[in-house]
C-alpha cells in the first residue's frame, strides 16, 4: 500500500473559486503545493496558452481539466456541436500539459426517459472522441455523479456504469474518476475501485465530504473535509490498494468557502487533507 504522502495534494480550482488563476498559482506555490486541477471556463477567460505558461512558470502540474462531456443529445446538430466542443476540450488539456480530461456525461434530453439509450449515445460519442484524445496524449475520464443528478447532468451514476462504458475502449484512452462525494453511498464502490485499478482505468481521484441537511442548491453543497459522512481515508486506502499513485484533488463546491479569504481556505484544506485523507 502506498505510504501517505502530503505532496499528493492537488487543489482543484473550484475549491478556491474566489482566487484568480494567478492568485491560485502564487498561493499554491507559496504553500509548497505542486498540483492543481483546472476548469475550462476560467482558463478560457484567462487564455489557454497563457494559463499553460503560468502553470509551467509556477512549477505546477495540472492533474486534470474539467470538463468535457454532455454527450446525450438526440438532435444531430446538438450532437455534432458537443463533439466539436469536446475536441476543443481535448486540445485545451493537451496545451495545459495534463493527461486527463474529466467527462460529465450529460443528463436526459427534454422529454426523454430512456437511460439505457442515453448511455449508449455516450458510448457512440466516445468511439469518436477516444482515438482523437489518444492522438493528443489525453485520457478521457468518465465521472459518475450521484443519482440525484441523473436527470439533468449525468446519466452515469455509479462506477460500475462508468466502467461498463470505459471498458469498450483501450485503458489508456478511457477510464474513470473516483469522486468520494458522488460514490460514497454505493456499497459496490470498493469492488468497482478494485476493478478500475486492475484494468488500469483509475485516472483521477477527487475528495469532498457529504453534509446533511444538504445546503440550498445541492450542486454547491459539498462539505469541507471532515465535516460530513464520508470516510475519506478509507477511500484513499482503496484507491491506493488499486494501484493509484497520482495526485488527489480536493474539489469542494461551497459558497461559504468562496466567501472567505483564499489563503485561509487553502490553509484549512491542507490541514484537513492531512487529518482526514492521509
Amino acid at each position: 500500500m502506498t505510504t501517505p504522502d502530503p505532496t499528493r495534494l492537488s487543489i482543484n480550482q473550484e475549491t478556491i473559486k474566489q482566487w484568480s488563476l494567478e492568485e491560485l498559482a502564487t498561493g499554491c506555490t507559496a504553500a509548497g503545493i505542486s498540483h492543481v486541477g483546472l476548469w475550462r471556463a476560467p482558463v478560457q477567460e484567462y487564455g489557454v496558452e497563457r494559463a499553460a505558461k503560468l502553470m509551467r512558470a509556477s512549477g505546477l502540474a495540472v492533474t486534470s481539466l474539467c470538463r468535457g462531456g454532455f454527450l446525450t443529445a438526440t438532435d444531430p446538430e446538438q450532437r455534432a456541436a458537443a463533439l466539436d466542443d469536446n475536441r476543443r476540450a481535448i486540445d485545451e488539456a493537451a496545451v495545459l500539459g495534463t493527461d486527463t480530461l474529466v467527462l460529465v456525461s450529460g443528463g436526459l434530453p427534454d422529454g426523454e426517459r430512456d437511460l439505457t439509450a442515453a448511455r449508449e449515445r455516450i458510448a457512440d460519442a466516445l468511439a469518436v472522441l477516444a482515438p482523437y484524445a489518444a492522438s493528443c496524449g489525453i485520457r478521457l475520464a468518465i465521472e459518475p455523479l450521484h443519482p440525484m443528478f441523473a436527470s439533468d447532468r449525468c446519466v452515469v451514476s455509479t462506477l460500475g456504469q462508468a466502467l461498463d462504458l470505459a471498458e469498450r475502449f483501450p485503458a489508456d484512452q478511457v477510464g474513470v474518476v473516483v469522486d468520494t462525494y458522488h460514490i460514497w453511498w454505493d456499497d459496490q464502490a470498493p469492488v468497482q475501485i478494485a476493478r478500475a485499478g486492475a484494468s488500469g482505468r483509475l485516472h483521477s481521484f477527487q475528495v469532498a465530504d457529504w453534509i446533511t441537511p444538504l445546503p440550498a442548491g445541492v450542486l454547491l453543497g459539498r462539505g469541507r473535509l471532515g465535516d460530513g459522512s464520508i470516510d475519506m481515508r478509507a477511500f484513499r486506502e482503496l484507491v491506493d490498494a488499486a494501484g493509484f499513485v497520482g495526485a488527489i484533488e480536493v474539489e469542494i463546491f461551497n459558497e461559504e468557502l468562496w466567501g472567505r479569504p483564499g489563503a485561509e481556505v487553502l490553509g484549512e484544506v491542507v490541514a484537513r487533507f492531512t487529518e482526514h485523507v492521509l
